[in-house]
């Protein structure tokens, strides 16, 4: 099986081309994939697969050639994936698979069609527009903290921490608690401090994340994406730039004057290959 590894600020991916959709990818081989000790190691599968060609994708056909098929390390299926998005757009050009148009390229996913833009070193994804809609609370332990839910076309629930809640010794080895009436498929969780001021952004922030189906990620698009939204909210600003900075680097979040909402940031290729399925565990 051929393969492709990917990253966006340390957010990483196996990327599978399977342009006809032929390949049985399964819960169990997608798991054994990421896994980071017997298989390659991964927080997640981008399949690559024309939108026609996949049940999931074939009603966004007309609008994207490409769908981006995410699953998560356990195996479990995923609407978004930001970071992904990038990563899966970098592939796309990189391998002459598509091009980029004046008003980016289209790429199909479980929540919708996104664009991508390729500019310089980053690339930048015009993201479905979040929706900041309910209070909600996580717990860790014996924490107890205050955070609101977003939807960003998957599930987010942001927590600013209190006063003495250590961001960087905050144990994320075990998922956080959460409400599961609210959130009945699981939701990513952010963990966020304000930061110092960023020179070009609005607003700074210092965020780490727990995903569903890949536990603590060194990094999370659409939870940046979520992050930026309830800043800007809680900043009483409609639009503006969010520096969105996360254990594997730096994300930018951005609303414009026409309602529009981009995450932009890196997205790397680092190797390719061929992986003997039979081999994994």
């Amino acid at each position: 099986m051929l393969f492709t590894k990917g990253h966006g600020t340390g957010n990483d991916f196996v990327i599978l081309p399977d342009p006809d959709g032929a390949l049985d990818l399964t819960p169990a081989l997608v798991a054994a994939l990421c896994d980071r000790r017997r298989g390659l190691g991964a927080d997640g599968v981008l399949r690559v697969v024309r939108s026609a060609k996949h049940p999931d994708g074939a009603d966004f056909a007309d609008d994207a050639e490409w769908f981006m098929d995410y699953w998560n390390a356990d195996g479990s299926s995923a609407e978004m994936c930001g970071n992904g998005v990038r990563v899966f757009t970098r592939y796309l050009l990189t391998r002459g698979l598509a091009t980029a148009g004046p008003e980016g390229l289209p790429v199909a996913t479980r929540a919708g069609v996104v664009r991508a833009v390729v500019s310089d070193s980053l690339i930048s994804v015009h993201m479905t527009t979040p929706r900041v809609y309910a209070a909600s609370i996580a717990t860790i332990g014996p924490l107890t903290m205050p955070g609101v839910a977003v939807d960003c076309g998957n599930p987010h629930l942001v927590t600013g921490l209190h006063d003495g809640v250590d961001l960087a010794t905050l144990d994320l080895t075990v998922a956080p608690g959460h409400d599961t009436g609210l959130f009945p498929d699981g939701v990513n969780v952010e963990f966020t401090i304000p930061g110092d001021p960023v020179t070009g952004a609005d607003l700074h922030v210092h965020m780490r994340v727990y995903e569903r189906g890949s536990a603590e990620t060194l990094s999370c698009g659409s939870g940046a994406l979520a992050v930026g939204a309830v800043a800007l909210r809680d900043a009483g600003l409609a639009t503006g730039m969010v520096a969105v900075d996360v254990p594997g680097g730096r994300l930018l979040v951005t609303a414009d004057e026409h309602g529009r909402w981009f995450l932009a940031g890196p997205a790397v290729l680092v190797a390719t290959g061929e992986i003997d399925v039979a081999a994994l565990s």
